[in-house]
């Protein structure tokens, strides 16, 4: 009896892998850095540029990056610690809100 070769597996489409097939993908590539800290689009978006694919979809809504909203979070918190010494209660309430704001927006994005 011959055995039966085994059909190579026909490579699913980035949009349809998951996180962790896409983080494996782009670690053979071995030309992205920081693949276990990266969400799907981001993995989708670097394996795209990695291997030269133009993205024809383009996207009317601005996506939300959670993490430039973290970041702009502490960068407020910080300045609020410096103002909490030296300036009025309502700018204090102005940078609290401006938070506020923030941390609900992440919320919504994750």
């Amino acid at each position: 009896m011959a055995k039966k070769e085994k059909k190579e597996k026909k490579e699913k489409p980035l949009d349809r892998m998951t996180a962790k097939e896409l983080r494996e993908h782009a670690l053979t590539l071995g030309e992205i850095v920081g693949v276990h800290g990266m969400n799907k689009e981001e993995l989708i978006a670097a394996i795209k540029e990695i291997k030269g694919i133009s993205d024809d979809r383009t996207k009317v809504a601005k996506t939300v990056n959670v993490r430039e909203l973290k970041e702009k979070i502490n960068m407020l918190r910080q300045t609020k610690v410096e103002v909490a010494a030296s300036e009025t209660r309502s700018k204090i309430n102005i940078l609290r809100k401006k938070i506020n704001r923030l941390k609900k927006r992440t919320r919504k994005a994750a």
